[in-house]
């Protein structure tokens, strides 16, 4: 399958294929927790079963989809040892610190307390039981910090020394965690997990609205996550054009290889809509454009200079055509996901929002863009930092192990048959879960842990979900 292809192709083939596989799962787990707090609190604070309904649906397919993305990470973190060892001989003083952070943290917090939101609220109180709700989001938002601090630190390497063996050693924590990207990086990936949930939410309660427009659970779902598409849809247009200004000024091989400029541009750049990159003539075929509209977005002057893909060496370039449709569809979903906001809006203020059969079957087609946008929003980035690991300083042909190509041949097919088996089959139990309407009592995961053998039988209180429907100590 893999004929022809060098041990380092077959590597980055690796690890984008399990972080493709990774990243879905906590795009979805990050809003759907800081979700779940939300449906919590509101029912504690106005007695509406609709949102204790709607919590309890939730947190099992939370479950679900929060332990899918811990054993598909876990993978992850080995290839640093396999693949990657030079890599990390080269950077462990700075990344392996922050990634313990992460772990110490973040991981641990989201652990410690997922139990009690799981399962913990008769034993309890509904108060600490909130607050474990409360701090699994938080730690789910923490797990992004650090993560997005580790990333971002290799496309903006800052705080750091390079000593006698060609380690990355640190010199200023403060730099490292808080290098230039990390703000805008941040704040862009928190706020596509928050619109990848929402679609989903939205996607789900439009499925049942179909079915049943009268069901209070499904409007009270997609009522819900309509609005967090009117709000948050602008916001990330707006942070995503902050951070494309960011980028411009540290990485602007990768901003030349999303706008698919070749030719550098003296007197005002286009905007490239659409075209055909062609890397052997260095152009863009077939090009569909708008003069001088790049220059006004990127430097807010319709005849500023935007240099080109001719004053960087070619060893230096990353791969245009895969950044530069990656980057197009990311947008193209990005202002789609507002499109259906302000759909939504217009069908709220009219008193319609729950009867209009084409924006529910809309919000269905949707319900998974958030996933395809994050992952093409992934690929430009990270093929956009190519052909370097640490920004301008380690390129990735010189952070590979010393390992031969049918060696990761042989554990890449592994890995594809495992994963699509796994998770594919994962996948399709949260699909099942989600057809099933968010009142249905038991959508097929237990209402309580499962205990080893010899253990002592749990006392009767442990039946208050199972048994007894309504909440305990409210």
């Amino acid at each position: 399958m893999f004929d022809g292809q060098t041990a380092e192709t077959l590597a980055r083939m690796q690890f984008a294929f399990t972080v493709s596989f990774h990243i879905i799962f906590p795009a979805f787990s990050i809003g759907l927790a800081s979700y779940l707090a939300v449906l919590n609190a509101q029912w504690l604070r106005t007695g509406d079963e609709t949102y204790y309904t709607l919590f309890e649906y939730w947190k099992k397919i939370f479950a679900v989809a929060f332990g899918m993305g811990v054993v598909s990470g876990i993978v992850m973190s080995y290839q640093f040892g396999t693949n990657w060892s030079v890599f990390s001989d080269k950077t462990g003083p700075v990344l392996g610190p922050l990634m313990a952070y992460e772990v110490l943290s973040a991981f641990f917090l989201e652990a410690g307390f997922l139990g009690i939101m799981l399962f913990g609220r008769a034993r309890v109180g509904d108060r600490l039981h909130m607050f474990a709700t409360a701090m699994v989001a938080f730690g789910t938002l923490m797990s992004a910090t650090w993560i997005l601090s580790v990333n971002s630190w290799m496309q903006t390497p800052a705080g750091y020394s390079i000593n006698e063996v060609g380690q990355f050693v640190p010199e200023d924590w403060w730099q490292i965690v808080f290098n230039p990207s990390f703000p805008y990086r941040l704040v862009h990936m928190v706020l596509a997990a928050f619109l990848t949930t929402a679609l989903v939410v939205g996607g789900v309660g439009a499925l049942h609205l179909l079915r049943d427009k009268t069901d209070a659970a499904a409007r009270r779902i997609f009522s819900m996550a309509m609005w967090m598409l009117v709000l948050v849809a602008p916001m990330q247009i707006f942070a995503g054009d902050m951070h494309g200004l960011n980028t411009l000024e540290h990485q602007p091989a990768k901003v030349m290889a999303m706008e698919g400029h070749y030719d550098s541009h003296p007197e005002g750049a286009p905007l490239i809509l659409f075209g055909l990159p062609n890397a052997e003539t260095k152009s863009i075929d077939y090009a569909i454009q708008i003069p001088k509209l790049s220059s006004l977005i990127l430097k807010h002057d319709l005849n500023a200079p935007l240099a080109g893909l001719d004053t960087i060496p070619d060893a230096d370039e990353p791969p245009v055509a895969i950044v530069f449709w990656s980057f197009r569809v990311m947008v193209g979903l990005g202002f789609a996901m507002a499109g259906l906001g302000l759909w939504s809006l217009w069908w709220r203020l009219r008193g319609r929002l729950h009867d209009s059969r084409w924006l529910h079957r809309a919000s269905i087609v949707m319900g998974p863009m958030g996933f395809v946008a994050v992952l093409a929003g992934w690929i430009t980035t990270e093929v956009g930092r190519q052909p370097f690991t640490v920004y301008g300083l380690l390129r990735t042909s010189d952070s590979l192990a010393p390992v031969s190509a049918p060696a990761v041949a042989a554990s890449l097919t592994a890995f594809v048959i495992v994963y699509f088996f796994i998770f594919g089959a994962g996948t399709f139990y949260i699909l099942r879960m989600m057809n099933k309407a968010p009142a249905t009592r038991n959508l097929g995961l237990r209402d309580g842990p499962v205990r080893a053998a010899g253990i002592t039988p749990a006392q009767q209180v442990d039946r208050d979900i199972t048994d007894d429907p309504t909440p305990q100590g409210n």
